[in-house]
């Protein structure tokens, strides 16, 4: 039998999405490829070399687009224009290469794929440097509005989640051959769960009959209460299922709450798409996870908060392809909710068809496809006299006392 496809997964912890969408692709090729590949997830911000800086930079976003959304606003745009991107991408291969160095010569990867975009710049340095160029791929995870550090023109694909952003991706200069339409990758349940609502609700505890109105909370997401407020008042038969994404502070406040409906409340859940299946109607922000995920499930929305920025992307893509509604007082919700159960629901029926119609819930099986034919390639070699641009990267990493292995650099090169 030969040895397994070695395929490393890079991905980082601010906020959920990224490593949601690897932890899918990882499922989808374990299910595919089974003991045909090896897949390592990793996350390379969590080492301690590391600048503390960009190592806390996942932490603190959850503060930052909580406490000061406009400045996080700002920081986005003022960094996605060409020469401050440049600047960045420079500061992240100084920042990053040690890291990533010892990462692939000590998982010796036959193909990457990174779901979030710091990885790209520093990982092509440490290419060219060792000239061992394994294929890497990148997932992007956000739907309309998408930073210019997502698109790398070394990458042998970026993975883009709608037409917008594959043409945003021509536009920033990647060649047409290297840019896949496949929607970002849902864990392959969200595919497989074929039950009626009723019955996964009845297997979950809940109600089986009633409208099910499911409400997804966290540090970011904010006035979340006040839309409970009028669903707990609204006088409609329904029941409530809210999710508190492990937000301590939100979770016990729900529970404070003396509801008139019935209510279910978890401080987190791993079963996902079965609650999404199961419910009537989303409540969340409009993270790019979030919206995929329902996307995927058929599951209409109501979305609530937005980051300034890549979330105002997603917002805008649901709202104008009619798969959910953008609320920003409690008073808008309420009119909203009316109008989505008047007329048996119709509103809300056309809401979930046009959900299932944007849906696409065998993405991480189409990116696992095409992360095992890179990998069946594997790393190219390359000499080191036809690598443009080598001796300039050499020196920049040399004058700021960058350090990595130069006899692992010969030996991959031999």
């Amino acid at each position: 039998m030969d040895s397994p496809r070695r395929i490393v997964i890079l991905t980082a912890d601010a906020g959920f999405g990224h490593r949601s969408a690897a932890n899918a692709v990882a499922a989808a090729l374990q299910e595919r490829f089974g003991a045909q590949c090896e897949v390592h997830i990793l996350n390379p911000l969590e080492d301690k070399r590391v600048p503390f800086i960009l190592r806390e930079s996942q932490s603190d976003y959850d503060i930052l687009v909580r406490k000061a959304p406009e400045l996080y606003r700002l920081g986005f745009e003022v960094s996605d224009a060409t020469l401050p991107s440049a600047v960045v991408e420079g500061a992240l291969t100084v920042m990053l290469f040690e890291v990533l160095w010892d990462l692939v010569h000590e998982y010796r990867p036959d193909a990457i794929l990174t779901t979030y975009p710091l990885y790209q710049a520093p990982l092509t340095a440490v290419f060219t440097v060792s000239r061992r160029f394994v294929p890497l791929l990148t997932v992007i995870t956000d739907l309309v509005t998408v930073h210019r550090l997502w698109f790398h023109e070394r990458v042998n694909y970026c993975l883009v989640p709608t037409p917008a952003v594959y043409d945003l991706a021509l536009e920033y200069g990647l060649a047409p051959e290297k840019v896949r339409l496949t929607g970002i990758p849902v864990h392959p349940r969200f595919a497989q769960e074929k039950r009626p609502k009723p019955e996964i609700r009845h297997a979950l505890g809940w109600h089986p009959d009633l409208f099910t109105v499911m409400a997804v909370g966290s540090r970011r997401v904010s006035g979340l209460m006040d839309m409970l407020h009028v669903l707990n008042h609204f006088g409609a038969p329904l029941q409530v299922v809210v999710v508190a994404g492990k937000d301590e502070e939100l979770y016990a406040d729900l529970q404070r709450v003396e509801w008139h409906v019935p209510a279910f409340l978890y401080l987190y859940v791993s079963e996902m798409p079965a609650f999404m299946h199961a419910a009537d109607l989303l409540i969340s922000k409009a993270g790019g996870l979030t919206v995929t995920e329902a996307l995927a499930s058929g599951l209409p929305m109501v979305l609530i908060d937005v980051i300034p920025g890549q979330e105002t992307g997603n917002m805008q893509y649901v709202v104008e392809n009619g798969a959910g509604d953008w609320v920003e007082q409690p008073l808008q919700f309420l009119e909203v909710l009316a109008h989505l159960l008047q007329n048996d629901r119709a509103l809300l029926r056309q809401r979930a068809e046009n959900a299932r119609r944007l849906g696409r819930p065998l993405a991480a099986y189409e990116v696992a496809e095409l992360v095992w034919e890179a990998a069946q390639t594997g790393p190219v070699r390359k000499a080191a006299g036809k690598l443009a641009g080598r001796r300039s990267l050499l020196d920049l990493l040399r004058l700021n006392q960058v350090h990595w292995n130069e006899a692992a650099e010969t030996e991959e090169a031999e």
